[in-house]
């Protein structure tokens, strides 16, 4: 297919994946602001579709629906600004959806041209939708309890991803000349599984920080201190604090899960590289690997830099929100790589799929 970048079909995938990511900017948002609870009812906020509630409207309706008080109890009034932010958030959910239907219904149309695998990418896509669309709902239901925020973030990480996986489906199927659709068979059966690896520890990080983030040990002044060398790398002053409280049990499993992690991917890479001169194929996969490993060392020096600068009168909440994106960054390329090692064909890509 000769057509140029932007009118190819699998582009469609690839804008999809950039509306994912705002969404997940918009969530972030939301918790750095602390506004998870600003719409207390769903899908509605304050009983009305707007988000310039006032605080006396604010006060009316909780008199008038006493069983939705939230957690900062009858008197806490938000601002219009953390309205916004989850106004916002569950538009931009309401909007996707339009793409993501109009996504398969193409899919469905080309499927002798795409396949099978890819008409089925876009429904898994569109029912993650519907999935994460009812979990929003069950998250204020419980007051952004800390398993309902780390689902949220797991389910949208996944949906943001399969994207990623169609667009490399599809271009594929349109008879690209990547590199990483004619990898040396054996690499990949090699090394599939010590991919897959390093995507689950990089994965499972990413929740335990949603965990983190979402309880007691989220807050830093309820955790470790704050301040360089105490606060990090150290919490409290020591290695191996006395873990007196669950806030700081949390953050040092979220720590030592960020150090295996880290040996994980390091090793992983260097392995993937190595078996990549060893049969002669395309070093662009050990690559991808190395970029995820570069951007957890890179998050863990943001990671860092949250609980350091945390003392200032004025601390930077942006930070946070830096920390939550280049995490999932960093989930999307490892699973790139996981996505080439499945879509690497043993004979040449044909339009026919079984």
């Amino acid at each position: 297919m000769g057509q140029v970048w932007w009118r190819r079909p699998s582009t469609l995938p690839l804008v999809l994946l950039g509306m994912a990511l705002c969404i997940i900017v918009a969530g972030g948002t939301i918790r750095i602001n602390d506004a998870g609870e600003s719409c207390p009812d769903w899908p509605q906020c304050f009983g009305t579709w707007g988000f310039d509630i006032s605080e006396e409207e604010q006060g009316i309706y909780w008199d008038e629906n006493p069983d939705e008080i939230d957690s900062r109890g009858v008197d806490h009034r938000y601002t219009t600004f953390e309205i916004f932010s989850e106004w916002f958030h569950r538009l931009l959910v309401g909007i996707i959806a339009i793409p993501v239907l109009l996504n398969a219904i193409i899919a469905y149309k080309m499927i002798e041209t795409y396949g099978k695998t890819v008409f089925r990418t876009t429904l898994f896509s569109g029912i993650l939708l519907i999935i994460q669309a009812l979990v929003g709902a069950l998250t204020v239901s419980f007051d952004n309890v800390d398993w309902s925020v780390a689902l949220h973030l797991s389910l949208a990480s996944i949906f943001t991803s399969s994207f990623l996986f169609q667009h490399f489906a599809m271009r594929r199927q349109e008879q690209s000349r990547w590199e990483l659709f004619s990898m040396n068979p054996e690499f990949v059966a090699a090394n599939k599984t010590r991919v897959d690896s390093m995507v689950g520890a990089v994965f499972t990080l990413l929740i335990l920080g949603a965990w983190v983030s979402s309880t007691a040990g989220g807050q830093y002044n309820q955790g470790c201190s704050v301040g360089f060398p105490n606060g990090w790398p150290k919490c409290n002053g020591s290695l191996l604090p006395s873990f007196d409280g669950p806030g700081v049990i949390i953050q040092m499993i979220h720590r030592f899960g960020a150090v295996l992690v880290g040996l994980i991917l390091v090793s992983g890479s260097a392995r993937i590289r190595q078996d990549a001169r060893a049969h002669e194929v395309t070093p662009v996969l050990g690559r991808i690997t190395d970029f995820a490993a570069g951007l957890w060392i890179l998050n863990v020096l943001v990671g860092g830099s949250y609980i350091v600068l945390a003392d200032m009168e004025e601390f930077p909440e942006w930070v946070s929100l830096l920390h939550l994106m280049f995490g999932v960054c960093c989930f999307l390329v490892a699973v790139s790589a996981s996505f080439f090692m499945r879509l690497n064909p043993s004979s040449p890509p044909s339009h026919e799929e079984e």
